[in-house]
């Protein structure tokens, strides 16, 4: 038997792992790099589109929990994050191309993995998980969408510049986390009012880039920062650009900063924290270089919008993420209304997980809201009025049965979930 996985990007690739783990045939599909999506540099599995940041890192955050129950399910993703880890403070920041290059290999060298070059534009028979992404294309969308019975819902999503190192000067921007939490990971941009107020009326009045023929609706998780700058500059203040716990010394206390990020090991491009943007690039250019620091700094690509597709799961797909018309098909990924790097990989190891149990007429697994992995399984299935993508947060798991003092009440989510992980790991065995 041989199982169909659409799409080799994070959830796809997680899926295919854990389907040859146990000794099932995979024929994985990818497009790339024989046709790129607007968002994909390379033909490399897993590629990381956006930020090269998979967020907190520690299990008193929701992200950092669920990133903990899927190395505890032996995660390809997280496995090979860990191999590729650059310093990040309190995050777990990865070398992108080293990441989807190790992922790739993995894969493609594989003896039970057909790897087929092509676009697919139809759903193929037979047992199939569809992780195609937020940037399906146009013939695969047309097909999920005459499958699905539902219009797609969509929204827009934006990336941030990346600069290269070398343009940097270090003789203005300096290195400190925020609280000095952990290892000094990101330069910091200092800015006194004058140069933000500048910056601030420079970013307002700057042009921006229109998709046009449909409607632009925005993810507020990933909102760009001239979107976020027109709802008042105490958005900024407290957002992307919060200048508390960055403070050089104690005289020296910014109005405002500019964080960035390292990209890769070799730390020569840095990622600008918070700054995914629709701007035209002569604006980003012009705007960049009025933060200090940047005065002369060379952009290595600049940041994009794209349209990201995802279906109405709660109408289409079940907690399994089985489809509820065909139970041999499963999707899983961004598609699916999950949202992130690590939730889309969390969503293609549940969807594989599930397939291998209907394939062996096994129970399905359901790791209930009391974990993340399960918290996940409940925003997709559960129906609402207007269903969005939704990250990975303790609102999304069962409310604690007992009473916790606040600061102690995510460190007891953490307890309860990996408990009950131990207990369903024996049965996945």
């Amino acid at each position: 038997m041989v199982i169909n996985v659409v799409g080799a990007g994070l959830a796809g690739a997680e899926a295919c792992y854990q389907l040859i783990k146990r000794n099932y045939k995979v024929r994985l599909y990818e497009m790339r790099p024989l046709k790129l999506t607007e968002a994909h540099k390379s033909g490399d599995f897993a590629e990381l589109v956006c930020s090269n940041s998979f967020r907190a890192r520690f299990t008193t955050n929701a992200i950092g929990l669920l990133k903990e129950e899927m190395k505890q399910l032996d995660s390809l993703i997280m496995k090979t994050a860990y191999q590729c880890e650059v310093p990040a403070g309190g995050a777990l920041a990865v070398d992108r191309d080293k990441f989807s290059k190790l992922i790739t290999k993995e894969l493609s060298n594989h003896p039970l993995v057909e790897v087929v070059y092509q676009e697919v534009d139809t759903i193929p028979l037979g047992p199939t998980i569809i992780a195609s992404g937020p940037l399906t294309s146009i013939k695969l969308s047309e097909a999920i969408l005459n499958f699905c019975g539902e219009e797609h819902l969509y929204f827009f999503d934006t990336v941030a510049p990346i600069i290269a190192a070398d343009s940097i000067n270090t003789e203005i921007v300096y290195l400190k986390s925020r609280y000095d939490k952990g290892e000094a990971s990101y330069l910091n941009c200092p800015m006194s009012k004058e140069q933000f107020d500048l910056f601030y009326q420079t970013l307002i009045d700057a042009e921006v880039v229109t998709p046009k023929d449909y409607e632009m609706i925005l993810f507020e998780a990933c909102m760009p920062i001239e979107e976020m700058a027109r709802r008042g500059k105490k958005t900024l203040l407290f957002g992307p650009m919060k200048p508390v716990g960055l403070a050089q010394n104690e005289r020296n206390k910014p109005y405002a900063v500019v964080q960035l990020r390292a990209e890769n090991e070799e730390k020569t491009m840095y990622n600008i924290v918070g700054f995914q943007t629709h701007l035209k690039f002569f604006e980003q250019k012009r705007l960049l270089r009025l933060i200090p620091g940047l005065e002369n700094c060379e952009i290595l690509r600049y940041g994009v919008m794209h349209r990201n597709t995802y279906i109405n799961s709660p109408k289409v797909l079940n907690r399994y993420f089985q489809t509820k018309k065909r139970e041999d098909l499963f999707f899983a990924g961004q598609l699916t209304g999950v949202e992130g790097y690590i939730e889309s990989a969390a969503s293609g190891l549940i969807a594989s997980l599930n397939l291998i149990r209907y394939l062996e007429n096994k129970t399905l697994i359901d790791f209930t809201k009391d974990t993340a992995l399960g918290a996940l399984q409940h925003h997709i299935s559960t129906a609402s009025s207007h269903f969005v993508p939704m990250n990975i947060n303790f609102g999304l798991f069962n409310p604690l049965r007992l009473h916790v003092k606040r600061k102690e009440r995510n460190e007891a989510y953490a307890l309860r979930s990996l408990n009950i992980l131990n207990k369903i790991k024996g049965d996945l065995q």
